[in-house]
């Protein structure tokens, strides 16, 4: 189940960061909203090829319902990771944006549209990595579908951290990345119903 709350009655329930590879997931989101039908609004949850969310939820607010290892209501930090063809004002302007949301950013200036850019892929390898070794959380949330990420999530594993696992199964979902994962969470409905959800609220109905 995606979506549900924890509610903080558990003294022990983890805590827990949230890595996002917002170049990979606003990619993948874009392809499958064109299959559904879906017109992605540009505003605070999406920016076309750089950045994308989900309408009214904050960064730090858990994903994972029922799982194992049950976690806090809500992240110690959620960081986000892209990037962007552009001037310092757009990239300053799309911080901000995912800043407001919950998120620490990564944004990343590259050349062309087309091109991945490596720095999003480092950058997030570095943070989770990192506050693993320094005991920062208990519990990786990692909303990614490249299989690039296997080698670290199996190396935080081994420092007896737990890595949870969300992403798209329509589109991009790596499958050794999904065994990898202590436990994997499908995106797919609960993101575009959200999406919904919201593009009806802001283009109500001729009955209205």
């Amino acid at each position: 189940m995606l979506g549900g709350l924890m509610l903080p009655s558990d003294p022990h329930l983890r805590p827990w960061m949230l890595f996002v590879d917002g170049e990979n997931l606003t990619l993948r989101a874009q392809e499958i909203a064109q299959k559904r039908g879906i017109q992605l609004e540009h505003g605070p949850y999406f920016e076309r090829n750089v950045c994308v969310w989900i309408p009214s939820f904050d960064a730090r607010r858990s994903l994972v319902g029922q799982a194992p290892i049950p976690i806090q209501q809500t992240a110690i930090r959620a960081f986000y990771y892209t990037s962007l063809v552009g001037d310092e004002q757009k990239l300053l302007a799309v911080k901000t944006s995912l800043w407001k949301i919950g998120f620490q950013s990564e944004v990343f200036k590259k050349d062309k549209q087309s091109t991945k850019s490596k720095g999003v892929d480092i950058t997030l390898a570095k943070d989770f990595l990192g506050n693993a070794f320094m005991g920062n959380y208990d519990v990786a949330v990692l909303v990614a579908g490249d299989g690039d990420y296997v080698p670290i999530i199996n190396e935080v594993k081994r420092l007896g951290k737990i890595v949870y696992v969300i992403f798209f199964e329509e589109s991009g979902l790596n499958a050794s990345l999904r065994l990898a994962s202590d436990q994997y969470f499908r995106l797919d409905d609960f993101f575009f119903d959200e999406w919904q959800k919201h593009l009806n609220k802001a283009t109500p109905s001729s009955e209205d």
